[in-house]
């Protein structure tokens, strides 16, 4: 479960003194878990490639379609009665209506092992999540930090993490797949917490001169 502990927090200081002032300055409040797993997952799809406040626009447009009652979402079953151009109308590309659909059509067929997902190790859920075209690595570790809550999971495909790494560690351009993992692997077992202090340093107001 993604919490602020005092425990995640001394161990990240502890192990990474660069990290330790971004965690003195930034406060981080407890992480909401996207508790339904279809829903999270057409999130995920939708932020692809996208930033956050264009995927919700699409996703808000997208719900409207289906009429439900405030804070709803739909059911797999519906989403894939909608109509594919009156999704196209709400923002989505063709190809993420076909994955989204595929995300829909899979909660349907594996049921029984999308209840038990939060079981699974790391590497099994990805394998599962993986499995369906057009989730990826980056979806499947998006999921498992909005909605299962693993507290050791870092992205080295997330380009905000990148980018969060290059402005605290004072890199001159993106950071490679080495330097970055020199950095990140002092965080476990608490991996999690690092990246929501790289995202938080993105959207910090920047000091004035």
């Amino acid at each position: 479960m993604v919490t602020t502990t005092t425990k995640h927090k001394k161990h990240l200081s502890k192990s990474d003194p660069i990290l330790a002032v971004v965690i003195k300055r930034i406060k981080l409040t407890p992480l909401k878990l996207r508790e339904n797993y279809f829903q999270a997952l057409i999130h995920a799809i939708a932020n692809q490639q996208l930033s956050g406040k264009a995927a919700q626009t699409i996703l808000s447009r997208m719900v409207a379609l289906f009429k439900l009652n405030e804070g709803e979402f739909p059911t797999p079953q519906k989403y894939l009665k909608m109509s594919d151009l009156k999704l196209r109308g709400a923002g989505f590309s063709f190809a993420k209506i076909s994955y989204t659909k595929n995300v829909a059509s899979f909660f349907i067929e594996r049921k029984k092992e999308m209840a038990q997902v939060d079981k699974l190790s790391d590497e099994e859920i990805i394998k599962l999540l993986t499995s369906i075209k057009g989730v990826g690595v980056w979806t499947a570790e998006m999921f498992m930090i909005f909605s299962l809550g693993r507290e050791d999971i870092f992205s080295y495909g997330d380009l905000g993490l990148r980018n969060g790494l290059q402005k605290i560690y004072n890199f001159k351009k993106a950071p490679t797949m080495k330097q970055m993992k020199k950095i990140v692997e002092s965080w476990q077992p608490y991996r999690t917490h690092g990246s929501r202090y790289m995202w938080a340093v993105l959207v910090e107001p920047e000091k004035r001169k």
